[in-house]
Parts: C-alpha cells; sequence; structure tokens
C-alpha cells in the first residue's frame, strides 16, 4: 500500500507540473483528491487493514494530500503569472463593454427629497440606531404597560436584555416616534427635526404590509403651535412630493403619544379615488398617523406641557413611494429583484 502511495505521488507531481492553464489544473487537482481518486480509494480501504499499517498508510495519505494542495496552488500562481506577462494575445481592436451605472433606491430617493423638502421649511434632519429599548420605544410615549403593541406578537424583543434589576428591555424599534424624545432631551424645546429611518414589525406581509419598513417622522415642539399649521406642514410636503396638490383627509385616531390624534390619509393616485388593490378598494391610502403632542410625552423629554406644545407626524415612507410610481406591491421594494429597481434609474 505505501508503494501505491509512492506512485500516487509520484504521477501526481507530474500532472500537476504538465497543467497548461487553470482550467487544466482544475480537472487535475479534482482527479488526484476528488471523491473518485486513487487517493480517497486508499482512504476508504484503511478499515481493512492491521492497525499498526492503518495509522502509518492514513498517515501518508494524508500528507500526499496536503502536498498536492500546495502544488496545486504554487502552479496556480505561475501560471497565472505567466499569463499576465504574455504579450499579443489580447485583441485592442475588439469594443468595450459599456459600464451600467447604479441608482439610488426609490426608497432612498423619496427620503433624500422629504430632507430636502423639509430643510427648506427649517427642520433639522436627525437618525438613531435601529434597537430601541422599552423605556423609549413604549414608557416615554404614554403607552399603558399592559398595551398589545408591547406583546411579541407586534415587537421584536431581543432575549436577555433586561438590565440589573430586570425591568429595562431592548427591542428592534417598533416605531422612530421613540426618537423624538431622545433629541427633545438631547436640545431641547424649541425643536423642529425630522428623523427618517427602518422600523420592525411582526406583521403578516401583504400588498401593503412589511415586516421592516420605512417611516419619516417630523416634529415641531415650540409654544402655541396651532393644529393648521401641522396641517399646512402636511400638504405643504405632499404637494412638494409629487409635484401636485394632492388631496389630504385627517380622521380622528387614537395613539398614545398624541392629544388630540389623528390618521391622515391621502387619496391613492394609482386610481385617483375610485378604488384598487393598492388603496384596498377605498380611494384613500393612509400614510401617516399625526396630532398635537401628548403632554406626558413633554414632560418625559424634561419639557413643561403648560408652556410648550407640538405637533407630530409620522409618514409611511414606502406607501408614498408606491404612489410617487405607481407600484400597486409594497412587497417589490424589498425583493432586491434588478429586473424592478432597474426601472427607477
Amino acid at each position: 500500500m505505501l508503494d501505491k502511495l509512492k506512485d500516487i505521488h509520484e504521477k501526481g507531481f507530474e500532472s500537476i507540473a504538465s497543467a497548461e492553464d487553470v482550467s487544466q489544473l482544475e480537472a487535475i487537482r479534482k482527479e488526484l483528491t476528488g471523491k473518485k481518486s486513487a487517493l480517497q480509494e486508499v482512504l476508504k480501504s484503511l478499515g481493512g487493514l492491521e492497525p499498526d499499517m492503518r495509522k502509518s498508510v492514513g498517515m501518508k495519505a494524508n500528507e500526499i494530500k496536503n502536498l498536492f494542495a500546495e502544488k496545486i496552488q504554487e502552479r496556480e500562481k505561475e501560471l497565472v503569472a505567466t499569463a499576465s506577462a504574455v504579450k499579443g494575445e489580447v485583441d485592442l481592436t475588439i469594443p468595450g463593454f459599456g459600464v451600467t451605472s447604479g441608482a439610488l433606491h426609490p426608497i432612498t430617493q423619496m427620503c433624500y427629497d422629504l430632507n430636502d423638502a423639509f430643510r427648506s421649511l427649517g427642520f433639522e434632519i436627525y437618525s438613531e440606531d435601529d434597537i430601541s429599548s422599552e423605556k423609549f420605544a413604549f414608557d416615554n410615549l404614554n403607552f399603558a404597560a399592559d398595551h398589545p403593541a408591547r406583546a411579541s406578537m407586534d415587537t421584536y424583543w431581543l432575549e436577555g436584555t433586561e438590565d440589573k434589576n430586570g425591568n429595562e428591555r431592548l427591542c428592534l424599534r417598533p416605531h422612530l416616534t421613540g426618537g423624538s424624545v431622545r433629541k427633545l432631551l438631547k436640545v431641547g424645546a424649541p425643536a423642529r427635526f425630522v428623523y427618517p429611518g427602518r422600523v420592525y414589525r411582526n406583521e403578516t406581509t401583504d400588498a401593503r404590509h412589511e415586516r421592516a419598513f420605512f417611516q419619516y417622522e417630523a416634529l415641531i415642539v415650540d409654544k402655541d403651535v396651532s393644529f393648521s399649521s401641522g396641517r399646512v406642514m402636511i400638504e405643504t410636503i405632499l404637494e412638494k412630493v409629487f409635484g401636485r396638490k394632492v388631496n389630504v383627509r385627517m380622521r380622528e385616531g387614537f395613539f398614545p403619544f398624541t392629544e388630540p390624534g389623528y390618521e391622515i390619509d391621502m387619496e391613492c393616485l394609482l386610481c385617483g379615488g375610485k378604488g384598487c388593490k393598492a388603496c384596498n378598494q377605498a380611494g384613500w391610502i393612509e400614510v401617516m398617523p399625526g396630532g398635537v403632542i401628548h403632554p406626558n410625552v413633554l414632560r418625559a423629554a424634561n419639557l413643561d406641557p403648560d408652556e410648550w406644545t407640538g405637533f407630530y407626524t409620522n409618514i409611511g415612507l414606502d406607501r408614498l413611494v408606491m404612489m410617487r410610481y405607481g407600484v400597486d406591491d409594497v412587497r417589490l421594494f424589498h425583493s432586491a429583484d434588478l429586473r424592478f429597481l432597474k426601472q427607477f434609474k
């Protein structure tokens, strides 16, 4: 058996040295070390040998296998270097290939457009980490201790993240609103800022819902902020994004961090308000909640609600992009399908 291994070793080195290009070398590698190689057959037969012979043959076979790998690597470097040095094999008259330029993802482009629009209104752009805490995601925003949004059926909690007292948990942020208190604690009032980003919820996906999606939140905190100023801000932003006036309606809605709160809808631009798949045949698309900032949220930010007030809007960025480009399924934006994404170059 050892004589057989010696023969495999010598013939293998000769084969490696005779390789004239990388593809031929790859074929030799499979022939020498592949599943059907003579070396592999020797290794398979070890079970039928005497213990002493089994050990020596096994060690020798593995040694040869490693030597083949080293020799093949050396020969590959030689072949690549030789090919690079060869002159006259490149036909410089052959036309080159065109360079395909990339493009921003449509959601990213919409985010940039909104940034420009809000900057023109004097807003600061703010961002924070995707991981939040129970304090900032719920407690500071006036969510009740038994609010269903705290349950794992809605929020992605990170296991083992409680503090030493066991009363603080971390989670993937379920909304951006917790960032408002964090920012206000840093800068105080008056304040005017927006904060775009991805949020995460345990959703059942369909044409209008995803488990990870983008929001774009805006907040004004000042003295005597009127409701009408908040509505004007919403209408102005939508008009700037879509290049024309967009019909908006505001319905009463409950959100723990606002008082009063509103569901803000825009007329579906895909069907012109007639009803389609994207708007669930309603003619309207819910694009953002909004409302007057709740006094308890101001207190969490160390602000006196008797002195300061404010207005929230939280834009569903994915849905605005659906309206801009006439896309009827939000899942397409996160599919990584280049056939779809190339349409937005």
